[in-house]
């Protein structure tokens, strides 16, 4: 039976999955439309932007399905289900959105090169509705659960958002000035933005896959709040990672003054974890303190003891 917390998140999830394929379905649909009439009128902005919708389309996809798998419950050999389902979308997002960028950077200059005629009211117009859609489906990824592989998802839709804008100034410009160089250099601009944000995605991607501790949480500071508690003495091997975006986990090694206290000692730093640094599932393993003097020296350990009065 699942706790009151696992039921809410359980339920967001699904209610993440069913907006994540709405807007894959949106974003799809409008990419075509887009990428017709960039084409008929020769713009390369337009046409950059429903690339840029159609891996948006991909990446949506590949999120609704990592939240389905998120959803699957743990199993014997999955102890801890698959929400790590999310840092593989997200990689795949963020490499998928390096292509894109290296595509667009490419075609720009040669555009740049070899300039071509663009009908600036058809991109203006197409760009507009194609706005719209942008608008609409981030704000339906907003309503979903605030994790990593939303937030890829997210990542993808924003910067298809700028590419509208671009593409709907460039429509602008060329429409009262003529001036079609406008057209590939927003093209570079973003380009640009969408590299920046899609390099932080991979870091953050990988760092989660390499079970790095999260970005949000400094382990010396845990670690130092952890022997702060009373009847601790010290703190080793103390390990923190994510299972998911939302799911932390922490293991370490607590050196009690006097074990008759460890159900004590144990509670409040239950309670400190969850309370201050948000961190649910722990496992703590207590050792006596006249074990200490065995793992003084270490190199490859981190010790945190408490402060002198």
């Amino acid at each position: 039976m699942r706790s009151p917390h696992e039921h809410a998140h359980h339920h967001h999830s699904e209610t993440t999955g069913r907006l994540l394929w709405l807007a894959t379905g949106l974003t799809l649909g409008y990419a075509g439309v887009e990428a017709g009439v960039g084409w008929w009128a020769g713009s390369l902005a337009l046409v950059a932007d429903a690339g840029h919708m159609v891996n948006d389309a991909a990446a949506l996809a590949l999120a609704a399905v990592a939240a389905w798998l998120a959803r699957r419950p743990a199993s014997a050999r999955h102890s801890y289900g698959f929400g790590r389902a999310e840092f593989l979308a997200a990689l795949v997002n963020s490499l998928g959105l390096l292509v894109l960028v290296a595509w667009i950077a490419v075609s720009a200059v040669q555009r740049l090169q070899s300039p071509q005629p663009v009908s600036g009211a058809a991109v203006s117009l197409a760009a507009a509705a194609g706005l719209a859609i942008n608008i609409l489906v981030a704000w339906l990824l907003s309503r979903g659960e605030k994790n990593l592989n939303v937030h890829a998802a997210l990542l993808h839709v924003l910067g298809d958002l700028l590419g509208s804008v671009a593409a709907l100034l460039s429509g602008v410009v060329i429409a009262f000035t003529g001036w079609t160089p406008i057209d590939p250099l927003l093209s570079l601009g973003i380009g640009a933005l969408v590299l920046v944000s899609s390099l932080r995605l991979l870091r953050e991607s990988l760092h989660g896959l390499m079970e790095g501790a999260p970005f949000a949480l400094a382990p010396e500071e845990v670690g130092r709040a952890l022997a702060a508690v009373p009847g601790v003495a010290s703190i080793h091997d103390l390990h923190i990672w994510s299972v998911a975006s939302d799911r932390v986990m922490l293991s370490a090694h607590l050196v009690v003054r006097d074990l008759r206290q460890w159900e004590t000692v144990l509670d409040a730093c239950h309670a400190l974890l969850v309370e201050r640094f948000g961190i649910q599932h722990a496992t703590l393993q207590p050792e006596p303190e006249t074990r200490i003097v065995r793992w003084v020296g270490k190199p490859t350990q981190r010790h945190y003891r408490q402060s002198p009065c």
